[in-house]
């Protein structure tokens, strides 16, 4: 397909179940308190997916020090209310993005299937027992996985154990910002394979609904699963890519190469619906393409983030934490380089020089404020 055909091509729906989808435009979730309620129903309300960080969401909840689970919780299920009451009938759907890692894992999927979300999606690890937590459950399911090996496991898994396949996967390449899923030596070869990539984690996917098919055969004359009905029928997994996707173009060239849609955080997080403080927005505004460097996280996989004067102190030695609320799961707070927690909250409260600013690899591009339409006027034209 040449750049001409690419560039005019329009964009389909997604069905995901028995959801679909306008525009096949996931926003990706992006903790702490950067896509909230504003951001995610404004992607909705322009056809796409919305999605909102559950990580540390109650940061600005007046118990949070104290009671900070309970905080979490309360803020998630309001900002999933406000978000899906924001954007009813706008064909797009709010989603949230729930990491493995982060203590109180099931709590947060309770909550968020509580709230009405439309669906979870699932990283920072392999979300190998998310069907396990919410056992017949109208909410779509969806696993971010960085690799076709991972793919075929949560299938494998997920097909075994709960009789349930992945309602659709969410591919993150290695331009992607925040936590990725790669270690920092496989990062300029996993982007060399990138679409590659895309095109083997297709064919998992086709291998695990053929394994379903055959599966529901063997058990065709027993009781119907509830879990994954109607499986010798049509069963269709989308694929979402993301990592480094920033045009028309580039949205393009994914689906030629088998993506059914696309995740971009970097583009939204300079709008004015971005809840992210106006220092953080400007922090990308003011980047270049030499100053985003790979960082190491306490959550103990490499990020994506502006190098800004907290960064330069992280590399000069351990910022040993104050206080510690147990948000992840492994975390040693004896050992651990410095507190993601409050480097991420103080980015997002404007302490742009005492915070973590997560960015993607084309953050440096943003040269202004837009609106989220704008944006998505500019990638469906």
């Amino acid at each position: 397909m040449n750049k001409q055909r690419l560039e005019s091509a329009k964009l389909p729906p997604l069905k995901i179940g028995d959801l679909e989808i306008k525009v096949p435009i996931f926003q990706g979730g992006m903790g702490i308190g950067i896509s909230m309620s504003s951001l995610a129903s404004a992607v909705a309300s322009c056809g796409g997916v919305g999605v909102i960080s559950a990580a540390q969401i109650g940061f600005m909840e007046d118990d949070f020090q104290k009671h900070a689970m309970e905080a979490n919780i309360r803020a998630l299920k309001r900002n999933i209310t406000d978000a899906i009451k924001k954007s009813a009938d706008a064909g797009g759907a709010i989603g949230v993005n729930i990491m493995c890692a982060v203590s109180h894992y099931e709590d947060y999927v309770k909550a968020s299937i509580e709230a009405g979300v439309h669906m979870i999606i699932s990283g920072a690890g392999l979300p190998m027992g998310l069907p396990g937590i919410c056992p017949g459950t109208a909410t779509k399911l969806i696993p971010i996985v960085s690799s076709a090996r991972a793919t075929g496991l949560i299938i494998k898994t997920w097909l075994k154990r709960y009789n349930r396949l992945p309602d659709a996967v969410v591919f993150e390449g290695p331009e992607a910002g925040g936590h990725l899923g790669f270690k920092a030596e496989e990062l300029e070869s996993s982007q060399e394979n990138f679409y590659q990539t895309i095109e083997e984690i297709k064919a998992e996917i086709q291998k695990g609904i053929e394994s379903a098919k055959i599966e529901t055969l063997k058990d065709s004359h027993e009781e119907a699963s509830t879990a994954m009905p109607a499986l010798a029928k049509d069963i269709s997994i989308p694929l979402i890519v993301a990592g480094g996707i920033y045009t028309k173009e580039d949205i393009h060239k994914a689906m030629a190469h088998g993506a059914d849609g696309v995740q971009m955080s970097t583009r939204f997080v300079t709008t004015e619906e971005c809840d992210a403080h106006p220092n953080f927005k400007q922090a990308y505004i003011d980047s270049t393409k030499e100053n985003i460097v790979i960082v190491q996280s306490p959550v103990g996989m490499p990020g994506r983030a502006v190098n800004n004067d907290f960064v330069k102190k992280t590399m000069a030695g351990r910022i040993p934490p104050k206080t510690c609320n147990g948000c992840i799961t492994h975390c040693k707070p004896d050992t651990t380089p410095y507190c993601i927690t409050l480097a991420l909250i103080n980015a997002a409260k404007g302490d742009v020089d005492n915070g973590l600013i997560f960015c993607g690899s084309n953050a440096y591009r943003e040269d202004r404020i837009k609106t989220v339409k704008e944006i998505f006027d500019e990638l469906t034209s």
